[in-house]
């Protein structure tokens, strides 16, 4: 089929994108020690990836507390700020357009990576079994199991609340177009979310309302300081891995999607959980989030170009966000629009290290 429709220019929110085409976030864990510091090899590895029609950051997190993994990048420190002004500033010199992704992890997290060793937070002190912390022991880097987190108090969460603000007058500060908050992928927002993984009694549990509440304070928090056409959310439904199991997972993220619309919010992002081990979406549910939606939808899981083209032209979607596809091309949208062979990307470089497996893969031109 014709993938014409991937490079028409698409609105979104304040933005007018010159393709339909989003790099979608990806952690490198490639920032600089100490301080977890954007850095000039990140400027560039976005800088190459510039054609996309909009970039989302990897996830950053908005505090000390917020991370579960070294080497990813922050954005509450004056340095931090300062590195990612390096990064936006060559993305826009290289004609292109930057999200951040405002991350907390919550209980995937580790004590080695929390201010003072505290215990990392969660909805609940429930661990999750199966997920893992990337920390620096004595030996080096390596992948360990997350530790045993403590409830938060409900006093706590405003706090909670006022870093996503602090974050996100940061972004903006450090030259961002637009904001994505992450509300994904077993992180702590969607702890909040599932049903297994809060067990809170106060007014951040039980209802599906109460446990939406938090993703909405944070909404409305990066809603005041960017306005709603600058910001977007990323949400996956039916997400399993993280020990998330959610009895109501449609629901409450059809709820969420109405609440967005209201708020006008200008995307949602759907990280499909097929490619972790969960069910396809059903086109039910996904004419369900068109129903309740008024923004722009951005789908992305395992698509190629004639699946991204078929989606965006059935009426479900409005933009396909690619990650493993960026990483190994940095030209993918040239790559896409000549039908060119892709490269194929090394996951033994996906996480930490330098150079290569990060801003040395060849662009067509290189190859000629």
């Amino acid at each position: 089929m014709s993938t014409t429709t991937l490079f028409k220019p698409l609105q979104v929110g304040a933005l007018e994108l010159p393709n339909r085409l989003i790099m979608a976030p990806l952690t490198r864990s490639r920032a600089s020690q100490p301080g977890d510091i954007p850095n000039a090899m990140n400027a560039t590895y976005y800088a190459q990836r510039a054609s996309a029609g909009l970039i989302v950051s990897e996830a950053t997190q908005i505090s000390r507390q917020g991370q579960g993994y070294a080497f990813t990048p922050g954005i509450y420190s004056d340095a931090q700020v300062q590195g990612w002004k390096q990064v936006t500033g060559a993305v826009h010199a290289a004609g292109g357009k930057m999200a951040m992704q405002l991350w907390h992890v919550g209980r995937i997290s580790h004590h080695l990576l929390q201010e003072n060793g505290q215990a990392p937070v969660a909805p609940s002190a429930i661990r999750s079994d199966t997920g893992e912390s990337f920390v620096v022991l004595p030996e080096g880097p390596a992948r360990v199991p997350c530790d045993m987190p403590r409830a938060l108090d409900t006093a706590e969460i405003s706090g909670i609340i006022a870093d996503y603000a602090r974050a996100a007058k940061n972004a903006l500060v450090a030259g961002f177009d637009m904001l994505e908050l992450h509300s994904a992928n077993g992180y702590l927002l969607q702890q909040f979310l599932a049903t297994n993984s809060n067990q809170r009694t106060d007014q951040y549990g039980g209802s599906l309302e109460n446990r939406a509440r938090i993703v909405l304070e944070a909404m409305d928090a990066i809603i005041a300081v960017a306005g709603a056409q600058r910001v977007g959310v990323r949400l996956s439904p039916h997400f399993t891995r993280h020990d998330i199991r959610d009895e109501q997972t449609e629901a409450i993220h059809l709820y969420l999607a109405a609440e967005f619309s209201k708020r006008g919010v200008a995307y949602i992002h759907i990280a499909e959980p097929d490619w972790a081990g969960g069910p396809a979406l059903t086109d039910a549910f996904r004419k369900q989030l068109r129903a309740a939606y008024a923004g722009r939808l951005i789908v992305c899981g395992n698509y190629t170009a004639d699946s991204a083209a078929a989606r965006i032209e059935s009426g479900l979607a409005d933009a396909v966000a690619f990650g493993r596809p960026f990483i190994a091309n940095p030209d993918l949208v040239e790559r896409f629009r000549q039908g060119a062979a892709l490269n194929k990307p090394d996951p033994a470089t996906f996480y930490g290290g330098g150079e290569v497996g990060y801003t040395d893969y060849p662009a067509l031109e290189a190859l000629a």
